[in-house]
Parts: C-alpha cells; sequence; structure tokens
C-alpha cells in the first residue's frame, strides 16, 4: 500500500472538488432538489454524500475529530449498514431538508476540514488510501452527475465550458486480430487502483478479432429499423421481458421526428449523427445487436488484452503511460457532453489498433461481474457486496474524469440499465 503525499492529495482534493462545484455553478436553486427516476439523485445528494465520506475518513484517522453538528447520515448515507439503514434510493428527491443552501454550507465545511487535516496530519499508508480513495469516490460521483443532469435538464443544462471535437478520420480494416494464450489480468501496481482490479491473476483465451470501433448509431438504427426490437430470436429472455414491459423500440433518449431518429443529449435534441458511438443501450440491447450481426460481446479479458497488450510491460492506458489528454480520448475534461465521431482519435490507439477504447462509451464485456481470484476486499461494503447480477463494463466515458480511468478499471451495472453512456464494441472467434 503506498503511500501518497499529503501535498499530492491536496492538490488532488482541491481539483477534485473544483470540478464538482464547476458541474453544479450554473444549475438553479430549483435543480439541486429535483429527482427524475429511482436510480438518479438529486445534485445536493451527490455533493453531500461526497463530503458525508470524507467525514467517515475524518472520523477514522483523527482522534480529536467531531462530526458536523447537524448530522446528515440519515440522508447522505448511500448503502452503508454499518452506519445505521440507508435511505432508500429513490426517495432522495423526497425530502426538502437538509436544504440545498445546507447542503453546499456542508460541502465547504468538510472541505475546510479535510484541507486542516491534511496540511497538519503525518500520514500512514492506511490514512493516505483512504483519503486516496475517497478522492476516487468524488470522481465517481461526478460521472454519475452528468447522467443524472442529462435524465433530469438535458440541453437546458449550460456547463461553464463546451469543447470541439475533433474530426474524425477513420481509416484502415474495421477489426484486430489478437493471439490467443495466455494473459495476465488485473492492474500491475503502482498508484491507485480498487480491490476489485486486483490481484493480477492469469487468464488463457483462444484467438480472437475485435471490432476497432464502437458500434454506431448508423450501425445500431439498422437494427432498429430492421425489426431488432420485436424478434424474440435475438433477446435473452430477461432482456426480452424488459422490451415488452418498458416498451423499447429504440436506445434510450432515441425519438422519431419527421421520420428521421433524433437523440436527447446535453448538446441539444439533435438528428442522430451516423459515425458516433450509439449510447444509452443496456447489456440486453447491446447482446442481441450482436446476435443479430453474427457476432459477440468480448470477455473483460478480451476488452483489456487489446487495451494493454501482453508481456511484462502492459500499457496502463490504450496509447501508453502518458496521461489522458484530449488529443487521445473523449473524458470528462474534453467538455464535449457527448460521445465523438469513430475515428477521431488515432493517437489514442491501443497497440493492436483498436481506437477509443478509452472514452466516450462505457463498453459492455459478457463478464459477470465477481472478484478475481484471491481477491481480497479493501473497503468492506464498497465494492464486494454487489457481485451478483451485474455485467462488467470497460474504457470510461464522455462524462469520466481522467483520474479514474485506466485499463484495469473495472465498471459494473445491471443488465437492464441505460442511463449511463453505454456503449458497446462486437467480438467473434478467429
Amino acid at each position: 500500500m503506498a503511500t501518497v503525499p499529503a501535498q499530492k492529495l491536496l492538490m488532488m482534493f482541491a481539483e477534485s472538488r473544483k470540478t464538482t462545484m464547476d458541474l453544479v455553478h450554473n444549475l438553479q436553486p430549483d435543480d439541486f432538489a429535483v429527482q427524475t427516476a429511482r436510480y438518479a439523485s438529486p445534485p445536493k445528494w451527490h455533493i453531500g454524500h461526497v463530503s458525508w465520506l470524507y467525514e467517515v475518513a475524518l472520523s477514522k484517522t483523527d482522534p480529536s475529530y467531531k462530526p458536523h453538528e447537524e448530522g446528515h447520515d440519515w440522508y447522505l448515507n448511500s448503502y452503508y449498514n454499518r452506519f445505521g439503514s440507508p435511505r432508500d434510493k429513490g426517495e432522495r428527491g423526497s425530502v426538502s431538508r437538509p436544504s440545498t443552501t445546507q447542503m453546499l454550507k456542508y460541502y465547504a465545511w468538510t472541505s475546510e476540514k479535510v484541507v486542516k487535516f491534511l496540511e497538519s496530519a503525518a500520514l500512514g499508508p492506511e490514512e493516505s488510501a483512504l483519503f486516496d480513495m475517497c478522492v476516487h469516490h468524488e470522481a465517481q460521483h461526478q460521472e454519475l452527475m452528468v447522467y443524472d443532469l442529462q435524465h433530469m435538464l438535458a440541453d437546458k443544462y449550460e456547463p461553464s465550458v463546451r469543447g470541439t471535437a475533433p474530426r474524425a478520420r477513420r481509416t484502415g480494416p474495421e477489426t484486430a486480430s489478437i493471439a490467443g494464450g495466455l494473459y495476465k489480468m488485473g492492474h500491475p501496481g503502482g498508484g491507485f487502483c480498487y480491490d476489485i482490479e486486483l490481484p493480477e491473476h492469469m487468464v488463457y483465451m483462444k484467438e480472437y478479432e475485435l471490432a476497432r470501433y464502437p458500434v454506431t448509431n448508423e450501425q445500431y438504427a439498422r437494427f432498429v429499423e430492421e425489426g431488432g426490437y420485436s424478434d424474440y430470436r435475438y433477446w435473452l429472455s430477461d432482456g426480452w421481458d424488459r422490451v415488452r414491459e418498458h416498451g423499447w423500440e429504440a436506445p434510450m433518449y432515441w425519438e422519431k421526428i419527421e421520420g428521421e431518429w433524433h437523440t436527447r443529449t446535453l448538446a441539444g435534441v439533435r438528428r442522430l449523427e451516423p459515425e458516433e458511438p450509439v449510447v444509452h443501450v443496456s447489456y440486453y440491447e447491446a447482446d442481441a445487436y450482436c446476435k443479430w450481426a453474427g457476432k459477440r460481446l468480448p470477455t473483460e479479458a478480451e476488452w483489456e488484452k487489446a487495451a494493454a497488450g501482453g508481456g511484462e510491460q502492459k500499457r496502463h492506458y490504450p496509447w501508453g503511460r502518458d496521461a489522458p489528454d484530449p488529443a487521445y480520448c473523449n473524458l470528462l475534461e474534453s467538455r464535449l457532453w457527448r460521445p465523438s465521431a469513430v475515428g477521431s482519435y488515432p493517437e489514442g490507439a491501443s497497440w493492436c489498433g483498436c481506437e477509443q477504447m478509452m472514452g466516450d462509451v462505457w463498453e459492455w464485456t459478457c463478464s459477470e461481474f465477481s472478484g478475481y481470484p484471491g481477491f481480497k476486499s479493501g473497503f468492506d461494503e464498497y465494492n464486494d457486496k454487489w457481485f451478483t447480477g451485474q455485467k462488467v463494463l470497460r474504457g470510461g466515458s464522455f462524462g469520466t474524469p481522467s483520474v479514474s480511468i485506466r485499463n484495469s478499471y473495472r465498471n459494473f451495472f445491471r443488465l437492464d440499465e441505460r442511463w449511463l453512456f453505454a456503449g458497446f464494441r462486437c467480438a467473434e472467434p478467429l
């Protein structure tokens, strides 16, 4: 367990808090309390919850720490049973108190407490790792806030910055051929990772082909137009039940206007861009498309090998070890608020030529979310309690902060969830 210097933690903490405040800077007071669905959360809850977790860290590391006098645990505890009975997620928007003003003051109060502690304390490995995790936890909620802001406001959301998308230059073959054999999977050490990325372990794969690009809107629209949502043969049984139960006819946010597909995004309601990766599809939809196309979803091991390579010097990112940059990928720092067309980031290609493996859209894999062989929990009730009924996604999205992502990062969601920025790429055996 490496110790992160206090000065570096202070810098990371300041940058993270600035990003959170930047996301909510242009919200109206009434926006902060709105919850538009059971799976979404009000902005005031997010800013309070990430601050509450810092309170948990302070209480564990500072013997003199005194909790906030108003005691917001009953509202801000997400799912940690050891801190009391968590409030039902679907009711986070049903209370007016604590108010938005209280939550913003609480955010500032905890920020001051954390800064004072980090400036004065001699941090050991365990204390350092705890605050490092809190910074990464806040980054996760920054992405969740972007999902929720799109669901709540779409084009009415006014980000402080809008970036410019690069010009797409799609060239070369459509697939990459990847040799089989043994591969050492997982985080190789050095730098932050979650417990679910450990330990490194050997897996065996047969040779396979992986699409160089994620599936695009144009490709997915063919599946829609050719009756993909009305033919049970392409769907897993549970997926077909969801299609009929919810009336799915296309990805979330798609709608037909004057005979043409449009999508509702943070950049407005706009005509579907054919070369952008399809987004807001569930695992069930990704799997059904693959079956219709005569392909399959990759395993997470196949995805990771295509991104990181083999041998002793695995890549930290698809392009190498350089930190994420808008020249390589479309993450939150790009401030594009939507996926980029395929072929936009040739400099970010992986060793095998696959592009846009990082950023733009999370990519569904067919792997069940569970612990790796030899898994040991690093923080009770944080990741390991979700080892059931979830599929693994890889690669990050246009809403993922760069501090969050690396080739070994494992995201996970239930098979029918669509509000996240999720797409996929296809694989097939050689």
